[in-house]
């Protein structure tokens, strides 16, 4: 791949650099998971026309855009972690006009006492991040902290509301799931050391989760993704898009084969893109594979049927979510494109 911007690299057909998509091939309604299967089991739901579009970059990021209840729509899967959800947030930003709405649905630990199986809707998020000024071999005498936490970073308020009702509605009745909303996620930059999990590595973690839960009210959750989602998305807001077009792309060959076929980027496309005030409006639900409390994991039976009813209920809360429609992306040579 020959590039001549190193800044933001793109191929000569707009494709960006880490997720493979272009203008036209992801919609402004996102839901973002960790696993493929995941993604796949969501997307399952999708309606049958246009028929869905997939593409799996070389970098293993798996996008799949079709409709929902005639909304666009797209599943992204992007692995782990917050590096992840930042080229996710950022490269998606830019392959998009008018303003975005992403959901996480993922996994998590839970630190309430819940089933397994639960699913818990953070209204915020701290971020836990080894502290690398720390002298993790000799620590007698370091007056550094060995993990710091941050302050909390806020859920869209309406966003967060709607998720609740949406799951509340799709959740199978009786059993014993769960759904605990307006509490706090603690989103780590590790599953190991940043989660008082001890290894054989000398962590000095063993009373981190203690020290969280005294330090940070209404906390329940652990994993390693919905702080930097919730950041990006403050940070964003009323910012102005700027058109991939306006920037002279690096000539490559891209390095992604997508899975269905896409019409053509069109001018149409392109220019709409141009700058003007969006916003980035942000949501998570997590489910609960693994109890920090009574140290229960999740089956796969048990995984299946939470991903099932807990995806259909985030793409209906997507559906009911209104974007002003001078506030979307072209459909013209998109893949979501009717007709």
């Amino acid at each position: 791949m020959k590039v001549t911007d190193a800044n933001f690299p793109r191929t000569a057909d707009l494709r960006v650099y880490h997720l493979g998509l272009r203008p036209g091939e992801v919609a402004n309604r996102i839901i973002t998971v960790g696993s493929p299967s995941r993604a796949h089991r969501i997307a399952a739901h999708f309606d049958a026309a246009p028929k869905p579009f997939e593409l799996t970059s070389e970098r293993g990021f798996l996008t799949l855009t079709g409709r929902y209840k005639g909304v666009p729509v797209s599943v992204v899967s992007i692995g782990m972690g917050h590096p992840n959800v930042d080229f996710f947030v950022r490269e998606v930003r830019e392959c998009l006009s008018g303003d975005m709405l992403i959901v996480r649905l993922g996994s998590c630990g839970g630190l309430i006492d819940v089933p397994v199986g639960s699913v818990v809707i953070p209204k915020s998020s701290v971020a836990v991040e080894r502290n690398l000024d720390y002298d993790f071999v000799n620590p007698d005498g370091c007056t550094e902290q060995p993990y710091r936490i941050s302050k909390p970073v806020l859920a869209d308020e309406a966003f967060h509301a709607q998720v609740h009702k949406s799951l509340a509605a799709a959740k199978p009745p009786g059993g014993n799931t769960v759904i605990v909303a307006g509490s706090v996620n603690a989103s780590a930059d590790s599953f190991y050391s940043s989660q008082g999990r001890q290894t054989s590595f000398p962590d000095n973690n063993e009373g981190l989760i203690e020290h969280l839960q005294a330090s940070v009210a209404d906390l329940a959750t652990f994993e390693m993704e919905t702080f930097w989602l919730y950041h990006l998305a403050a940070c964003w807001s009323g910012r102005k898009a700027t058109s991939p077009a306006a920037h002279a792309p690096p000539l490559a060959t891209g390095p992604v084969q997508p899975t269905a076929s896409y019409a053509p980027a069109t001018s149409a496309v392109t220019a709409a893109l141009a700058g003007y005030d969006t916003t980035i409006r942000a949501a998570a639900a997590q489910m609960v594979f693994a109890s920090r409390t009574s140290q229960d994991f999740i089956t796969p039976e048990q995984i299946a049927v939470v991903e099932e009813w807990a995806g259909r209920g985030i793409l209906d809360a997507l559906a009911e979510m209104r974007i002003a429609p001078e506030r979307v992306h072209a459909e013209e040579g998109s893949v979501w494109q009717l007709g």
